[in-house]
């Protein structure tokens, strides 16, 4: 989808009769639906006349061809700048020009990643260079007329009010590598622009290069699928074994033989293989061909999945990257736009009420976008009031749309040392199943302690990743966590204290956050719900806060409303004590079940610390454990137990 195509000489034309933001917002109304803001029509008018310039100038002939705000394909991203022609040995070539009014940025230790200002603050961003590479890298692999016709793609950042300093950040060596793939070039670099597009584009005759790129198929190359493929085949991590061999085998026996609209619902709890058999139904649906995504909500565990697969060659990153997506983006998307579909930790998925999402359900979005679906779903990994993601909504949502409903559920389990009991005894011990029947788990395979201080907890974490083990520290969300305008954007700030134990350490660090569970210091931080879920380690430590108590009078666990941080998480939740309860014991849940070979616990509430405890070392009903008698009443007027004074303690 292109909002303005035309030949350089119109462009040229539309620019000096100072029209050029108008025909944008105008194809922007009939393309998008809505009128583009003041600020967005100032900006293009801004940046299209140094571009114009440098066409001008530079003597790029009239008939090249012009794309200006082209919408990739399948994604919300759109291209600032392409022009497309002929180079002197008659080769065809498109150029992707990302323009920025930047004028000063800082560097960051993370490779294509830096700071600037952007809007009303300073953000971490994707290096320029790396934006336009990725773009052009995109449209390489996944342009079917780009690949048949051997157009070739080129790449660059065009920054036209940046004056360079003496020792540019934006250069920095560990940057070069995408800058020599995608040149970066400054304010007075207009010379050297004009002789790069030129040598792309120089002999004109851009049309028929500029209808390849705009109607061609998109589907992934073969150069694409064999670099997926390799990767998966070179990556113990997704080698399926037993329950989860089956499933794959049966979810490819339905996409193969399926003609009709069709929903796969895979479930099953922590460690059952939902994301191994994703990423495996995934690259064997790409090996066929099909026009594939891997779509998470959650952007931490789709990077983490990314660099997992790329490990053994980091070098396919960029355009393995563009197989992956969030959920958000597909509200605008074609019926049927996909031909598959394949959906992890759909549980997370979310209704109109998430922060940035123009759509109103996203299941509804996926199953309408794609002929098939395969959802990877937990009903008890819902930690927010916009997580709509259950099984239920799922098969309301397919029944909707005539779909074929095929569903599956896992349950051997491969987490925690293949404790399945270990998962069910945590359900229980926080009343989030009283039904379930528990036997003891194997504790010599599976390491569980209860420490006294959170000092004792971070020592035996620590002591467990010097060994070599993959171990991390994590906590709900019982602090307040400083914010990125507030200098806290790798993690400085001492936010998860508790003073009574001379105890303080931060929050995982705002840049990078999405990478937190594998980046080197991240031991020296502390990670949340969303940068773990979906994730694993060797072992985990967890602390539980005082958004987590045991009510003795009760025999209770019971979430805090005042003490609970998140303010998106209780959103609209201050009269539905149940939900919020469970959407609390939920991240406990899914923090407590993250460990392979252990699991180390801290509770900053006594009485809790005692319960679990008790639990653990007894073989007491959970019901009849420290529940004291005859004391206290129900304060029936709050809608929960506990004692009267404690109004912000909600029970199931």
């Amino acid at each position: 989808m292109t909002v303005y195509k035309g030949l350089a000489r119109d462009f040229k034309d539309d620019v000096a009769r100072n029209v050029i933001d108008e025909k944008i917002a105008n194809c922007f109304l009939r393309q998008f639906g809505y009128y583009p803001g003041s600020s967005e029509r100032n900006s293009w008018t801004y940046s299209l006349r140094f571009m114009d310039t440098i066409i001008r100038i530079g003597s790029i002939p009239d008939d090249c061809g012009v794309l200006i705000e082209f919408n990739i394909p399948n994604t919300n991203k759109r291209i600032d700048f392409l022009i497309t022609g002929k180079d002197e040995n008659g080769g065809s070539n498109f150029v992707v020009v990302e323009l920025k009014q930047w004028q000063e940025a800082r560097a960051t230790p993370y490779k294509d990643v830096v700071i600037t200002f952007v809007g009303h603050g300073e953000r971490t961003v994707a290096h320029p260079s790396y934006q336009a590479y990725s773009y052009n890298t995109f449209l390489v692999d996944m342009n079917t007329s780009i690949q048949q016709n051997r157009i070739g793609g080129h790449a660059c950042a065009y920054l036209h009010n940046y004056q360079p300093k003496r020792n540019e950040p934006l250069l920095e060596q560990h940057y070069m590598e995408t800058v020599l793939k995608a040149p970066i070039f400054f304010k007075h670099d207009v010379r050297k622009l004009q002789d790069y597009i030129a040598s792309k584009v120089g002999r004109g005759n851009g049309t028929e290069v500029l209808k390849h790129i705009e109607n061609g198929e998109v589907r992934p190359s073969k150069e694409l699928i064999d670099c997926v493929v390799g990767l998966l085949k070179g990556n113990d991590e997704f080698i399926l074994l037993d329950d989860q061999k089956v499933a794959f085998e049966a979810i490819m026996s339905i996409c193969e033989s399926s003609r009709d609209k069709t929903v796969v619902m895979v479930k099953g709890g922590p460690g059952t293989g939902k994301s191994v058999i994703a990423l495996n139904v995934f690259g064997k649906l790409l090996q066929g061909k099909k026009n594939v995504r891997f779509v998470a909500p959650n952007a931490a565990f789709r990077n983490v999945m990314l660099e997992t697969l790329v490990k053994n060659d980091p070098r396919q990153r960029v355009r393995v990257k563009n197989l992956f997506m969030g959920s958000a983006s597909l509200w605008e998307c074609r019926d049927n736009e996909f031909n598959v579909l394949v959906v992890d930790e759909a549980h997370r998925l979310k209704n109109e009420m998430a922060y940035g999402y123009k759509g109103d359900n996203q299941i509804e979005d996926i199953i309408s976008s794609s002929r098939i679906v395969i959802f990877f779903v937990d009903d008890r990994q819902r930690i927010r009031p916009e997580d709509i993601g259950s099984s239920d909504e799922i098969a309301r949502i397919a029944k909707k749309y005539n779909a074929d409903l095929h569903e599956f559920s896992l349950d051997a389990q491969f987490r925690c040392a293949g404790a399945k009991d270990f998962i069910a005894w945590v359900e229980k011990a926080l009343q989030i199943d009283s039904s379930a029947r528990t036997t003891a788990w194997d504790r010599e395979s599976f390491d569980f302690r209860i420490y006294s201080t959170p000092n004792k907890l971070f020592k035996a974490v620590k002591e467990k990743n010097d060994e070599g083990f993959k171990a991390r520290l994590v906590a709900g969300y019982a602090w307040d966590w400083t914010s990125l305008s507030e200098n806290n954007d790798r993690a400085q700030i001492l936010d998860v204290s508790m003073p009574e134990y001379d105890f303080a350490m931060p929050w995982n660090q705002r840049t990078k956050s999405e990478l937190w569970a594998i980046l080197p210091n991240g031991l020296e931080q502390i990670g949340c719900v969303h940068t773990i879920q979906g994730l694993e380690f060797d072992y985990i430590g967890v602390i539980i806060g005082n958004d987590l108590r045991y009510n003795r009078a009760t025999g209770k666990v019971e979430a805090v409303w005042n003490e609970y941080k998140d303010k998106a998480g209780k959103k609209g939740l201050k009269n539905d004590p149940v939900t919020f309860n469970a959407l609390v014991k939920n991240i406990y849940r899914i923090l407590l079940s993250r460990g392979m070979r252990g699991c180390y616990v801290f509770c900053r509430d006594k009485n809790l610390r005692d319960y679990l405890q008790g639990l653990y070392d007894s073989k007491l009903e959970y019901a009849d454990y420290f529940v004291e008698e005859n004391n206290s009443a129900l304060w029936a007027a709050e809608g929960g137990h506990g004692k009267p004074e404690d109004k912000n303690s909600y029970s199931i």
